[in-house]
C-alpha cells in the first residue's frame, strides 16, 4: 500500500503513523477506492501525510481535508 511505503522514509513517530494510517484508510473508504494498486492511492497518501505534518492530529479531520484538497484538483 502506498501509505506504508511512504511512511518508511518519514520521521513520524508511532502515534503519528497510527493517526496517518487511520486517516488514509478512512479516506479510501469514503472515496470507495478498493484497488490498493490504483495510482489514486499514492495521491491520497501524499495528501494525508502532508496534512498530518501540518500539526492536525484528528484522523477524521485529516481525511476530510485530504479529500477536500483532492476534489479541488
Amino acid at each position: 500500500m502506498a501509505i506504508y511505503r511512504l511512511l518508511q522514509h518519514s520521521a513520524l513517530g508511532p502515534k503519528e503513523v497510527s493517526r496517518v494510517t487511520a486517516a488514509y484508510e478512512q479516506a479510501l473508504r469514503i472515496l470507495c477506492v478498493k484497488d490498493r494498486d490504483d495510482p489514486l492511492t499514492e495521491m491520497i497518501a501524499q495528501k494525508i501525510i502532508k496534512i498530518a505534518q501540518s500539526g492536525i492530529k484528528d484522523p477524521a479531520q485529516i481525511s476530510a481535508l485530504a479529500i477536500k484538497e483532492l476534489e479541488m484538483r
